[in-house]
Order: structure tokens, then sequence, then C-alpha cells
């Protein structure tokens, strides 16, 4: 009780790596020559602001309650093996009860420096290293990845637009190819969970690229050499085919390499050479990147040829992060397979072994049972290494929290709010475990071509910087809602303002690295406000504006269903839609609507009059009324939107309306809040609230025919191809033949082109005047797009 008042939110750690490490449960390594990988599961708190009647009616807003549950979130964690020591030093010091709670328990481990290193571990945590196999490891790790991380493969177009296409979250990620770069090349055919088997490989990899790199530069290191390449040309080393021939010859373009370091016999290195016949470093280094690239691209391709693969992902710290090494992959799988294999690159490759090996010894947290979502507001982006203050001499702190003054340009090198100290530099990962198992929309027509998303920003960069700024801009507003959601927090003016600066700070390194955590959406900056709420310990920040509308809604409900029953029938379907659309322009998460609800007495009938006139920008709404004269549905679900005057008097109609020609109806309700969306649980008390007032509705209720569920989702938006198992099942035992979606984030930002094997209604309103425009339209522009099932679908049910 006393961790559910308001009064005992407390700030949270600002430690930024290796968090909450105090109540770590498990823990993983992979110790590779470079870098090593730690892996561990920790419990976190979760607080949820409990929707009470008894609230709403009380103006003391300290007596909101909080319940309090426990979750589980997956850490792993990358540095150079040279810093070994000091972080396992700081686990040491920082893990509660360490090491004498950690005696004669053992971890998973593997890569090579697991039996180098094991000792060190038994000595600094009290742990016995139990090595597993590597292959195995990394195949684990993968799959892992591609089942679980949205936007975590990715195919590499250089100097393309975008630069990463990232793949939708296939529904089968079987059969395919694993490539891992280390010192050497291991080629691994998957086909299933405990179906693989290493098929190949080659001794030509990093460690040679390295190696001979040392022998032919003055580079001192892996990325130095790396650099080198960058600036080099390896033309002035390598034979072409048009040096040969003059031109192109038979199907080979002339710029292809005939000969590697063909020309370095007959040239010269340095600025004493006679013009044209000279080469440098930088030249050698590129030639030798692409002989070593090229070589394992075709040994690749001819394995995926040869076994009938269409997928081939590479990971390994040769590729990671490296531009030009996936360029040189890519082109040699492209040209040798022209274009029958598709070269595919990994956001978190480094964590293969570590994600495994954890795995294998994960039976407490059961990691493989549920759905795991990334944690934007934890993990460095793609690329982006985050500095500690651990160092090798000193151990001190790892304290990263934001100075207060943190200037806009160290934001952008900062992208998750972290000071600049020198010191250790790492990699973060951060998966919290998602408890309804998330699963593919049944009803998706084609499933593994599903893109939520509507518009790319990685790829619009107008759009970008549009979205970019306009997140920006309202993020003050989110700030001052979340402290104003907790008046009786001490703490909560700091957290707030913490939450603004870690948000700024995300879309300011976005706006220079827009690829760093998967394809840039709406979508994604949206759920990256809601991470970052839950964060600072802000689960609900709309809950009181949200009763308050749902009470003032219920009031005008009765009239409002008995204007509806007054109607003529085709006067009263015209009339349904028009609430929907009515009640979905009230949106807190649309700026000038939210200007507009705070500035005047603004209901239902209000905002019909805002509504575009007709006909729509996209207007069906002739077509859905023509279908509904027809036989009745056999089952509706409706994907809702806002909580108020959107569900009470607009959708609830809508439903009682189906209900009322024999159609059951699915209501489907985040799992978890997002703006002034309703939640699941709202949802039910809303249902019992409005059976109070309709017998329609309180007999749907008790028979059954009107049900409420949660959809898995946690953000404004919707994702078709992460839904709620029990959704997904309740579709098909329920025969569902019609998909309804509502509002501008589930309809317009996401699923707006999405294909369904039964009928679908979208129906929105646009509340962002540059949207709309965008669109062909101007503000409250309205779309009603209706679709009929497929030809070869008409007349089922799923």
């Amino acid at each position: 009780m006393e961790r559910s008042h308001p009064k005992s939110i407390k700030l949270p750690e600002t430690l930024e790596v290796f968090r909450n490490i105090k109540n770590a449960k498990g823990f993983a390594i992979d110790i590779g020559i470079s870098l090593t990988k730690i892996a561990y599961w920790s419990t976190i708190s979760h607080r949820r602001a409990l929707y009470d009647e008894g609230f709403i009616n009380s103006k003391d807003d300290s007596k909101m309650v909080y319940e309090v549950s426990e979750g589980a979130r997956l850490h792993f964690i990358k540095f150079e093996t040279k810093y070994i020591e000091n972080c396992l030093d700081f686990i040491n010091q920082n893990l509660v009860g360490a090491p004498s709670t950690m005696m004669g328990k053992s971890i998973k481990g593997t890569g090579g420096g697991t039996y180098k290193y094991s000792e060190l571990i038994l000595s600094k945590l009290g742990l016995t290293v139990e090595k597993e196999n590597e292959i195995s490891c990394l195949i684990k790790g993968c799959n892992f990845l591609l089942k679980n991380m949205a936007d975590e493969s990715f195919v590499f177009q250089r100097h393309g637009n975008p630069e990463y296409k990232f793949q939708s979250v296939d529904p089968d990620i079987f059969p395919y190819l694993l490539v891992n770069i280390g010192s050497g090349v291991s080629i691994m055919k998957v086909e299933s969970e405990d179906s693989y088997e290493r098929i190949g490989g080659t001794a030509t990899g990093g460690a040679t690229f390295w190696g001979l790199g040392s022998l032919l530069t003055k580079a001192k290191g892996f990325d130095e050499l790396l650099e080198l390449a960058e600036k080099g040309d390896h033309r002035k080393v390598d034979v072409l085919i048009k040096d040969l021939t003059g031109r192109d010859y038979l199907e080979l373009p002339g710029d292809l390499i005939a000969a590697s370091f063909g020309k370095a016999a007959l040239m010269k290195e340095g600025k004493d050479s006679e013009p044209g016949n000279q080469f440098s470093e930088c030249d050698v280094a590129r030639s030798l990147l692409f002989t070593i690239s090229n070589d394992i691209g075709q040994i690749a391709c001819l394995y995926a040829m040869m076994h009938g693969l269409k997928k081939v992902y590479f990971g390994g710290y040769f590729l990671s992060g490296h531009p030009l090494s996936m360029h040189t992959v890519s082109f040699a799988i492209n040209f040798w397979s022209r274009g029958a294999v598709q070269p595919l690159f990994l956001r978190h490759e480094g964590y293969l072994g570590a994600i495994g090996a954890f795995l294998k010894g994960a039976e407490e947290c059961d990691a493989e049972k549920y759905s795991w979502l990334e944690n934007y507001a934890g993990s460095s982006g793609l690329g982006n290494p985050m500095p500690t203050h651990i160092a090798s001499d000193s151990l001190g702190s790892l304290q990263c929290s934001q100075p207060e003054n943190l200037s806009s340009t160290a934001s952008m090198n900062c992208p998750l709010g972290v000071a600049s100290p020198v010191g250790l530099v790492v990699d973060q990962l951060e998966m919290d475990r998602w408890e309804p198992q998330a699963v593919y929309c049944p009803l998706l027509a084609r499933p593994a071509k599903y893109v939520p998303d509507t518009e790319d920003l990685t790829q619009d960069a107008e759009a970008r910087e549009y979205w970019l700024s306009c997140f920006e801009e309202s993020v003050e507003k989110f700030a001052l809602r979340a402290m104003e959601s907790q008046p009786g927090s001490s703490t909560a003016k700091d957290r707030a303002h913490k939450f603004k600066q870690k948000y700024v700070c995300r879309l300011h390194y976005l706006r220079e690295h827009p690829f760093a955590y998967g394809c840039l959406t709406v979508r994604s900056l949206l759920d990256t406000i809601e991470h970052c709420l839950k964060e600072f310990d802000f689960p609900d920040p709309y809950l009181k504006q949200k009763q308050e509308e749902n009470e003032r809604a219920f009031a005008a409900l009765p009239s409002c269903l008995q204007k509806v029953d007054n109607l003529e029938w085709r006067e009263r379907q015209e009339l349904l839609i028009t609430m929907v659309l009515a009640g979905n322009v009230f949106d807190w998460g649309a700026r000038e609507v939210a200007e507009l609800m705070e500035s005047s007495d603004f209901g239902l009938e209000e905002a019909s009059h805002h509504l575009e006139k007709r006909p729509w920008m996209v207007d069906n709404l002739d077509a859905w009324i023509e279908r509904i004269k027809g036989p009745p549905h056999n089952c509706a679900a409706i994907f809702v939107d806002n909580s108020g005057v959107d569900i009470v008097l607009g959708v609830l109609p809508l439903a009682r309306e189906l209900l009322k020609r024999k159609t059951k109806v699915i209501l489907c309700a985040n799992s978890a809040p997002a703006l002034n969306d309703v939640t699941f649980t709202e949802l039910l008390m809303i249902l019992k609230q409005a059976g109070s007032i309709c017998n329609i509705i309180k007999t749907a209720l008790a028979e059954g025919r009107l049900i409420g569920m949660e959809t898995g989702q946690a953000g404004p938006c919707l994702d078709l191809s992460r839904i709620s198992r029990k959704l997904a099942d309740a579709m098909v035992s329920h025969k569902v033949d019609l998909v309804i979606i509502e509002g501008m984030g589930r309809s317009i930002h996401t699923n707006l082109d999405a294909v369904f094997v039964c009928e679908s209604l979208k129906v929105a309103v646009v509340k962002n005047r540059w949207l709309a425009k965008r669109l062909g339209g101007d503000m409250f522009s309205v779309m009603c797009k209706y679709e009929q099932a497929p030809k070869e679908r008409r007349g089922q049910v799923c």
C-alpha cells in the first residue's frame, strides 16, 4: 500500500548503463577477442493508475491509487574486452549481496574468451562459467531477435534513399542462411529452432583483413583500417574490366574488378612516383576490404543458391556499423545471385551469442514464452555507443545523468540524455517483457508483406523534419500534463523536466541519425514518448482527464441514443458514422484540437460542425450504407481510439446498431495507456456503465455478444503484426468478418494500406493541418474508407 501511494514515487536512478543491476537475477556472457557482451535480466516495478469510480468524484488528487506489479527486463551490454575486469568490479559493487549470493552458482558463457576469463569471473562474482557451443548460441540469439525485435533486419543500399531499408517481422523466419564474420567466417543453414547445421566457411575473414592491413599500412587498429578504406580509391590498385577492354565486356560492367591488387606491381606508393602511377595506404586498405568482402559475399551466395535459400543474414564485428563493409558484401551477393538471394544485416548482430547463451540458462524468466519489446528509453541506437564513467583508472561512478544545462549541441551527440565523460564506451540493448503474447492478426490478407506505417520518415526528409519539429514543440505540454497528473508527488516536477530533456535529446539525435532505432515513423516517435514517460514513473498522465470526459459523455448518452432512434434508417446510418467522426476529433494528442478543447465548451455537436462537408477527402459512406442494407455481418472487431466523447458517443452507438442487426461486436482497446486513448481496463468499466443506461448493450454483454478485449498495444497507433494472442484467437473463434479501425493514429498513420481477408471500414478525422494538406485536404478532413473482402474470400469468414 505504501508503494501504491503517489507520495512514494521517487526519482529514478541516474544509472544509464548496467541499469537495475541491483535487481539482476541471472547472467550470461560472450567474450570475444575484441568485444565482450554481458546479458542479464532484472525485475522492474511498474505502476498502473487505477481507474476508480471513487477517484472521479474526489477533489483530492492525492487519493489516486497505483497498482504496482513486477515485470521483467532483459539487458545486453557490449564493450571492449580490455575493460572486462572494470565491469566485473562494478557489478560486484552494485549487485545486492554479491558475491556471497552468487557463490556456487553458474552462468552460461560462449566465445573463446570464456576459457581465458573464467577464473576472473569466479573470483569477482563467485560464478562458475558453463561454456556453451558458440554456433548454437548464435542461432538461438538470431531466432530470438528476428521473432521479437521490430525492424531488426535491414537491406543496406549505400547512398540510397533510404540507405537502411528495414524489414517487417516475418511470421515465418525460416529457413535462412546465417553468415558470421568474425576472425574467420562460419556459414550456418537454419531450418527451424532445433534444425540447423554449419555447412561451410572460410579462413578469410575479419582477422585476415586486420592482419594483412597491418602489414600493408601503418593503421594501428581495426577501426583505423576501416577509416583508411573509406577514404581510399581501389581503382588505383585493382585492375578493372575496362582497364583490359577499354569498355564493358559482354555482361560485365567496365567498373567491375578483374584482378584485386593487379596494378600494385606496376605502380608505386607515395608522392615521389610519376603522376598517374601513385597509390596510397587508403587505396590499399580499400582494395583489401573489397577483396575479402567480395570473396565472402560470393561464397555465401554459392551456399545459399546450392541449398535453395533466399535470405542470408550477416553478423560479426567485421560488418557492425561499417557501411563500406555492408556495401561490398551486398554488392557481391546481388551480383552473383542476380537478385535471387537477399543480403540482410541485423541491428543488434553483436549480441547474438550473448542472447543465445542467456536463453540457454533463462528458465527462471521464461524468456521464450513471452513477447519482448525494445525499450527505446534505455537502448543505444544503431552504431551509437554510449559513453560511461567506467575507466581503467577509476571505478568510482557510473552516474550518467544529463546535466541540467545540457546544450542542444551536446544533446545531439547524446541520444539517451547521457553526458560525455571520458571512459568506457558501450552499446546497450534493453527489452521489456510484454505479458500478452504477441502474434499476427489472422485477418491480414498478406501477413508477410504487411507494413503498419504509412510514412517512412527515414526516406521522406520533408516529413521527417516536420514531425521531429512538431513533437519537439509539443513536448512541453506532455511534460506539464505529466507533472499535473501527480500533484501529491514532491518529485513530479523534477521527473517531468528529466522526461522532457531525454525526449528532446532523442529527437535531436534522430534528426541526424533517423535509422538509429529502425524505421523512423510517427508511430515510433509516439511510442518513444510513452517509453520515456514510463521510465520517469508517469504511468497515465491523462487518467483524470479521461475520467472526467467519460462522465460528461455518459450524461449526454441517453439523449444521443434517443436522437439516433428517432431517425429514418438511412439518416440513422449517416448520423452514426458522423458521430464516430465527430467523436474522433476529441484527441489530446492533436495540438490544434487540444487548444480548441481547452479554450471552449467543446462538445459532440460543435465537433460535428468542424468536420469537412461531403464529399469527404475519402468518401465511401454510400458504399458502406449500401452494404449494410444486405445480410448482417457475423462478428465485427472494432479497434477503438480515445476515451470520453469518442468511445461513449461515437463508437458505442455504432456498436449498438450492429448489435441490433444480430452482429456480434468485439471492442478492442489498448493494453496500456497512451495519451487519452481508452485502455482495456477502462473499457470494461465503460461498457458496464453503458449497460446501466442502455438495455441493448446490457443484454448483449450478458449474452456474450458484446465483448471487450485488449489489443496487446501500448501506443496511439496500431501494429497488427503484434496483437494479443487472445484477441487473435477470438477473431478466429467468433468468425470475424468485419474490421473497423477508428482514429488518425490507427487508420492513417498506420494501416491506411492494410489489406484484410474480410470487409473493413477505416474512419478518421485528420487533425493535423500539415498532414491534411499533404493528403490533399484541409484541417478536419474526413476519411471513410470501406473495402470489401477480396473476391476469392467473399462469403467466407475467418
